[in-house]
């Protein structure tokens, strides 16, 4: 197993590799780097195909995420830092694990065998491959993939949330919450148009600047003064539920989506 480490303090890259050796040995570290310049010129050499990456979040001349932005990342990324408030960012940028500093070796473990299983997944069928390609010149332009689940704050805690299970997200007193069909809440850093971006359109729609719902959850609507709709949620648990309104400028573009 050939690994990348991006880490900026010698001490910590020096125990990373020893823990490493000691639970897999079969690596080999093909590489290190100590900022994001560093780490971007190794990636981009053709010869430097590694397994895995671990990298340090925040490295000498910035933090990591600018990595990603600068050159592609192929390769399974395991995150490591002393701080917990990158971990929502270090998903968004399709980290396989997160691990906190001092790294724990049966996380460290688990993290290493989660890569290696996608690292072993089944190779890509490049028959199939032409085939769907040859349809989807036939067929149009392909959707855009969007979110399956999103990831809500729980206390301390970060989890993994169907978007099946969401009835409406909204804001209040310029926090973000997620309602979910039974009623549960969760908190959300993000913007709504950031969220909205990630959620498939033909089962949520933006009813103003302060509320995403969704379809499964529109129930009855009432008409207001003004050209505005209220809309009463269905099959949602729980009290003290919002009532959303639909702004007017949207409410044709809402009355002809949920009619589709």
């Amino acid at each position: 197993m050939k690994v990348f480490i991006i880490e900026d303090e010698p001490m910590a890259q020096e125990t990373l590799a020893r823990t490493l050796a000691e639970l897999f040995p079969d690596t080999v570290v093909a590489g290190t780097a100590k900022s994001v310049a560093s780490a971007v010129a190794w990636l981009q050499e053709p010869q430097n195909k590694p397994d895995v990456i671990f990298m340090d979040v925040e490295l000498s001349d910035g933090k990591c995420f600018e990595i990603f932005r600068q050159t592609d990342v192929t390769a399974p990324v395991i995150m490591t830092t002393a701080y917990d408030n990158y971990a929502v960012k270090a998903f968004e940028v399709n980290s396989v694990d997160y691990l906190l500093k001092p790294i724990d070796p049966v996380a460290l473990q688990r993290a290493v065998e989660r890569c290696k299983s996608r690292i072993q997944e089944k190779p890509l069928d490049i028959d199939k491959l032409v085939a769907t390609l040859q349809g989807a010149a036939f067929s149009g332009p392909a959707r855009p993939a969007f979110k399956e689940h999103l990831l809500v704050q729980f206390g301390d805690h970060l989890v993994p949330l169907s978007c099946t299970d969401i009835a409406c997200i909204y804001s209040e007193d310029k926090l973000n919450h997620l309602v979910t069909f039974k009623g549960e809440k969760y908190m959300m850093d993000e913007s709504l148009d950031s969220i909205a971006a990630k959620l498939d359109p033909r089962n949520f729609f933006k009813i103003s600047r302060g509320c995403i719902v969704a379809r499964s959850a529109v129930g009855s609507l009432t008409k207001l003064f003004g050209g505005r709709l209220r809309i009463e949620l269905a099959g949602v648990s729980g009290k003290a539920l919002p009532q959303p309104e639909v702004a007017r400028s949207r409410t044709d573009e809402f009355l002809a989506w949920i009619s589709e």
